[in-house]
């Protein structure tokens, strides 16, 4: 395979029917200030294709405040019994209100309420968050009458810019295959860098 995308549909969907891998969709999301103080979390990925992979979360979370001064980021995928991980890094814009609109009304109610309440990142006592769930729970008792999507809540799509694939080895020589775009005026060599398809270039690294 020569495009990443389908690279890492395959290894996904091995992912996913492995009893050993628990969640294939969990991944590592690295963010950093504009004056690059990293910070990372586990997180969901809820989508993906050749225009990206997306995630949802608060916007004035760390992690959203992070992203709107500094809109670059990794992911990292790493599935344990197949030994593989994958790594992504990227820019990162926000999602149609559309497409948020849309993910949160498939969400189920008591993460919707949850979304609704937390300031996410903030300090709060437990039983303040619990009186207000308790209360948005009652008041939102009946499931006919949709909870509208809070504007500070919404989605994530890391549009990639490069992948690297790991494929564990016994014998510690693993298999490291980067996919990435060319730099200006860089042309393949076809020896160790390689021609892909839709504009990547593919090469190995060494373990």
């Amino acid at each position: 395979m020569k495009e990443p995308i389908d690279v890492f549909t395959r290894w996904f969907e091995e992912a996913k029917v492995d009893p050993g891998v628990l969640q294939a969709n969990a991944m590592c999301l690295a963010t950093a200030t504009k004056s690059g103080i990293p910070s990372s979390r586990m997180v969901l990925m809820k989508g993906f294709g050749k225009e990206g992979f997306q995630f949802f979360t608060n916007y004035t979370s760390r992690k959203g405040r992070e992203l709107a001064e500094n809109p670059n980021a990794s992911l990292l995928f790493y599935w344990d019994p197949l030994d593989r991980q994958v790594r992504i890094e990227g820019s990162v814009e926000k999602l149609s209100a559309e497409e948020s609109d849309d993910y949160f009304s498939s969400r189920p109610r008591p993460s919707q309420i949850s979304a609704f309440i937390s300031q996410q990142s903030a300090v709060v006592k437990r039983e303040e968050l619990l009186k207000k769930f308790e209360a948005m729970s009652v008041e939102y008792c009946d499931e006919s009458i949709a909870i509208a999507r809070p504007e500070q809540w919404g989605g994530f799509r890391l549009i990639p810019r490069s992948f690297e694939f790991f494929q564990g080895q016994c014998n510690r020589l693993h298999d490291r295959i980067r996919f990435r775009r060319l730099e200006p005026g860089e042309e393949p060599d076809e020896e160790y860098v390689n021609s892909g398809e839709d504009g990547w270039v593919y090469e190995r690294l060494s373990p």
